[in-house]
């Protein structure tokens, strides 16, 4: 992988992102016009409500298992950062950092950490703000 910065640090999966996505879209749109086309016979009916509400079902798994995931990583790095910086400077992040504050300044280096995390809890930075201030990257490639 080529060095991570803050135009390439995203991560684009195409066959989860696009594909998987893509697919479920397509089968509740097709499921709607099924079950749409379905209101009159009530042979089909049943299934085809059925096969709305399965879509459906299979769309909020899809986002709650990537949400989940998310907040798994967001709190190890929020004890990672923790450590990091008292390592640092023998003292906690201050408590008025938000969890994307913190995530955001995963990528600061050892130098830059404390002196940005003082400044993004005192002005309360946003965190693309943070990314876009850090000078020298700290790549982070196991995040999904």
């Amino acid at each position: 992988m080529a060095s991570q910065h803050f135009g390439n640090h995203r991560q684009f999966v195409a066959g989860f992102h696009g594909a998987l996505y893509a697919a479920l879209l397509l089968t509740f749109v097709g499921s709607c016009v099924n079950l749409a086309h379905s209101v009159g016979n009530h042979e089909r009916l049943y299934s085809a409500a059925l096969l709305v509400v399965l879509t459906g079902a299979v769309i909020g798994l899809a986002y709650y298992v990537r949400a989940f995931a998310l907040r798994a990583q967001d709190r190890a790095i929020r004890a990672e950062e923790q450590l990091r910086h008292y390592v640092l400077t023998g003292a906690l992040l201050d408590g008025r950092l938000t969890i994307r504050q913190i995530v955001a300044l995963r990528f600061a280096s050892d130098a830059e950490l404390p002196a940005l995390a003082a400044r993004a809890a005192q002005e309360g930075l946003a965190a693309e703000v943070i990314k876009r201030a850090v000078k020298d990257w700290r790549p982070d490639t196991y995040r999904v």
